[in-house]
């Protein structure tokens, strides 16, 4: 904190100066989200730097916004605070020496009890999640390749190591399964569900053929999954697993970008050069942003932004005539996160694996309620007690899989041999429709199958599917990724200072997302699908835990890097599109945006959509194309689109200052007094459903 303690009034070198200006947006958020006590000075400081920072693209010598700075506090700097604080004698997933440390000792740690596992899995899994989520949330250029990397292959070894445990656990179990005899059939019956799993055991101690079907309950007599028993394995020293994880740990992992990856931006045209009355009203624009500042403070700012004008050639340059919009090396600025670049990149088609017969498509449907492993293995020497001593024959072997595959002739009863699986699916998942069903091919691709199943019966009333199998497979459910997609409107409403309403709706639901500063959560999906499907529905939380926690409850309103294969998309130019995104979320305490017809009529340069401002109950539609905003002369209930300007209105270079031009006292106050986080929020969610180009 070496920078933070240094006044704001103090001069210092240039470089200094930026690293604490940089520093400022994380040490804010820090004093926001912990309440550190004693830091009320440096927050109100590190506030003002941090909105100095955000209305930094708005001065005069940039007529666009061209970047828009992480306000986010450091993933790592987060990561590491949320782990000194929390106490709990868990490693740094970040530090090698302590993840690795931990692997190491839960490795040869000899204690394989069932509930101690299933305890320190839930920290593997927190492990993994936060590993993860610091990927994903940290901009480009301050997460070296080197670091992804590392991160990616300590995710692997965790999850290798976690179900390794699970297999231990198990055998440690079927070494005591006499001692689980059900009362009536003589064989293991064992249950056990917990927040991450379900276990269902069973174990053939009697061999009674009568006894082939097994349906398992849980402690509320609840009927959890089940099975039948192919006939030639009853009389057979074996044993059947389900073991239900809510994650999934099989799907081809997705390496995270290393680096930004290049878009395919055209250059753009030239303005005009902006005319004297431009440079003041700008200079207007300039005092009203930086709130109360001296006019020392004020030079010092734009002689600040002409620096990072000038730092890279590529960026928009002033050439005594024209602007030069950006190219795509600037993206980074307006798109930090690696979660939100890969629906930005246009992608070749030759660049998708072709695919086998019956192979799933990831990129086309998605993996919802997790993983099924439903597997035959083979039942260990049981204890036998003889002449008061109890012998057991001890074997090094570990879990072994007893290797069955169904075979029969042509008169012969197919369901005699084959494998009956019956789920109950988790009600913490929505599904729209029914869902699709595939195997884990471990032996060959490594993807998802959709053979050697049939006879497939869905039962979605009571959430019941049951199919059958030619062995033990591991399965899944998937349901299409784009179900949701193209959605029919979108509006993004302000319901208070620093607090908004984001509503999608979709062919099967309407989704709303609360957003304020201390978090977001989703509050309807509509036709009774209410928040019960998602286990923290009263849990704030970030945009990037938001999307994971809607994509695993089957609620998919996020684009990804193949989508426009999937979806038919209202094509329009990318730069413009996401610094639309951009100056709606600096505005978005004030004004409300919303989904208009003419989005679909104006072509691929020009965005439409309809602006509302607050206090007042009357839609207008504005018009932007990364170079120019204006209000149309048209409105939603027009019968034809037209692009002309609507009377005693003006062009102007950007939507900010349109909107600051028509926008009522009020409405700017509450703008310059909106706080930087939900500013950042709204900006992340608008970029991460891109409800422009996806409606």
């Amino acid at each position: 904190c070496a920078y933070a303690r240094q006044k704001p009034g103090r001069q210092t070198g240039k470089a200094t100066k930026a690293r604490q200006h940089g520093f400022a947006c994380h040490f804010g958020q820090a004093c926001h989200r912990f309440k550190i006590m004693g830091l009320e000075y440096y927050s109100h400081w590190t506030r003002e730097s941090s909105r100095e920072t955000l209305y930094l693209p708005l001065f005069p010598i940039r007529p666009t916004l061209l970047c828009f700075p992480s306000v986010s506090i450091s993933a790592l700097v987060f990561l590491q605070w949320e782990h000194y604080t929390c106490c709990d004698g868990s490693p740094d997933p970040t530090v090698p020496q302590e993840i690795n440390t931990f692997m190491s000792l839960w490795l040869e740690e000899s204690e394989n009890d069932i509930t101690t596992v299933v305890e320190k899995g839930s920290k593997v899994l927190e492990l993994i999640a936060k590993l993860e989520m610091y990927v994903l949330e940290t901009p480009f250029d301050e997460l070296p390749s080197s670091d992804v990397i590392q991160y990616q292959e300590t995710i692997v070894h965790l999850q290798k190591l976690l179900h390794h445990k699970y297999n231990q656990a198990t055998e440690h179990l079927l070494k005591q399964a006499s001692s689980y005899g059900e009362s009536e059939s003589g064989n293991m019956e064992l249950v056990m569900k917990e927040k991450d799993i379900t276990l269902c055991l069973w174990a053939n101690l009697k061999k009674n053929a009568r006894f082939r079907s097994q349906l398992f309950h849980d402690e509320n007599q609840q009927p959890c999954h089940g099975f039948d028993l192919p006939k030639p394995l009853t009389t057979c020293d074996v044993a059947v697993r389900i073991l239900h994880t809510r994650y999934d740990h099989l799907s081809s992992f997705q390496a995270f970008p290393k680096e930004f990856p290049k878009l395919d931006l055209p250059s753009t045209e030239g303005v005009a050069q902006p005319s004297e009355d431009t440079d003041v009203q700008n200079e207007e624009t300039l005092k009203d942003v930086s709130e109360i500042k001296t006019e020392t403070s004020v030079r010092t700012m734009v002689r600040r932004g002409r620096n990072l004008q000038k730092k890279k050639e590529n960026r928009m340059e002033w050439s005594g005539v024209e602007w030069k919009l950006q190219r795509s090396s600037d993206l980074p600025s307006l798109c930090p996160f690696p979660a939100h670049v890969s629906a930005l990149r246009l992608f070749d088609i030759s660049e998708l694996d072709i695919l086998e017969d019956y192979t799933v498509d990831l990129h086309q449907f998605m993996t919802v309620g997790g993983v099924y492993y439903c597997d035959l293995l083979k039942l260990p020497p049981q204890a036998k007690l003889v002449k008061g001593w109890t012998i057991v024959e001890v074997l090094d072997t570990g879990l072994e899989t007893y290797p069955y595959t169904a075979s029969c002739e042509e008169s012969e009863d197919n369901s005699a041999v084959t494998v009956g699986i019956t789920i109950h699916l988790s009600d913490s998942v929505v599904y729209f429709e029914e869902p699709l069903i595939a195997r884990w091919d471990n032996q060959g691709t490594k993807h998802w199958r959709t053979d050697d199943i049939g006879e497939v019966i869905y039962n979605m009333k009571e959430k019941e599917i049951s199919f059958r199998m030619n062995g033990f497979f591991t399965v899944t459910f998937l349901q299409d990724a784009h179900l949701n997609m193209p959605y029919q409107a979108w509006e993004l409403q302000p319901v208070g200072p620093d607090k908004a309403i984001f509503t999608i709706l979709t062919t099967f639901a309407e989704v709303q997302i609360h957003i304020k500063v201390r978090g977001r959560q989703p509050r309807d999906l509509g036709s009774g699908l209410g928040l019960k499907h998602l286990s923290n529905r009263e849990k704030w939380m970030t945009p990037m835990s938001l999307l994971i926690a809607l994509k695993k409850a089957g609620m998919n309103l996020f684009p990804a890097e193949y989508s426009t294969k999937y979806v038919s998309v209202n094509k329009k130019t990318l730069l413009a599109e996401v610094m639309v995104y951009q100056q709606m979320s600096l505005v978005a305490t004030s004004f409300a945006f919303g989904w208009s017809k003419w989005n679909l009529k104006s072509g691929e340069n020009d965005l439409v959509f309809k602006v509302e401002q607050i206090l007042e109950e009357e839609w207008e539609l504005y018009m932007f194309n990364g170079q120019r905003a204006q209000k149309l002369a048209i409105d939603e209930d027009s019968n034809a689109f037209s692009k002309n300007i609507a009377e005693g209105s003006e062009f102007h270079s950007t939507l900010y200052h349109l909107l600051k031009d028509t926008g009522s006292k009020e409405a700017m106050d509450r703008v310059r007094q909106s706080n930087y986080l939900f500013i950042d929020a709204v900006y992340q969610m608008l970029l991460a459903t891109r409800v422009l180009t996806y409606s």
